[in-house]
């Protein structure tokens, strides 16, 4: 990992880049690249919750190739699944962990290690911000610390996001009612 320094001026910059912007396809694109950027590795995604499937569907994604992305779907009960309720989990080794839904295709991509950590709304898993290397890596505590500042801010403002444009649409709607010549 970089200098710790270093992802603190990281951690101010995106934060303040994020709380800028209201669109939330902007935001989870600019925590993607910011991880990977900061911690100088292969790759990052973040996935977001189908609650009907069970699936993780990757929201964005930066360094991964399309064929890796799209290696079939995530399983949010097979695929590391207990970082979505016991917290950051670290696999060393993909190609030797039983946690890892598709070891071939990572193998492939050429990751070596996966940092996993959940993306949580109060007590509520909505996602997971993943972070590869194309090395083995240990991560450290502050590589964790850093990746799950970030998955939880990202989740923060999503849900801003989400709840701002529920709310402007209401505001349509109720406009939209006051201005019919029925009532």
């Amino acid at each position: 990992m970089k200098n710790l320094m270093v992802n603190y001026g990281t951690l101010i910059k995106i934060t303040r880049s994020l709380t800028k912007s209201k669109d939330p396809e902007e935001i989870i694109r600019m925590t993607v690249e910011s991880i990977k950027s900061a911690l100088g590795i292969k790759g990052c995604t973040l996935f977001l919750m189908n609650r009907q499937s069970k699936e993780l569907e990757v929201a964005a994604s930066a360094g991964l190739s399309a064929d890796y992305l799209n290696k079939g779907p995530i399983s949010a009960l097979h695929s590391i699944a207990d970082s979505l309720e016991d917290g950051p989990m670290a696999i060393y080794d993909v190609s030797d962990d039983p946690r890892i839904q598709y070891p071939e295709a990572a193998e492939k991509e050429g990751i070596a290690s996966i940092l996993s950590v959940p993306i949580m709304i109060g007590d509520e898993a909505i996602g997971a911000m993943r972070a590869y290397t194309a090395a083995k890596w240990e991560f450290t505590l502050d590589d964790v610390n850093f990746v799950q500042a970030l998955a939880q801010i990202s989740g923060i403002l999503i849900e801003m996001t989400r709840l701002h444009k529920g709310q402007s649409e209401y505001i349509d709607t109720i406009a939209t009612m006051c201005e019919s010549p029925a009532l």
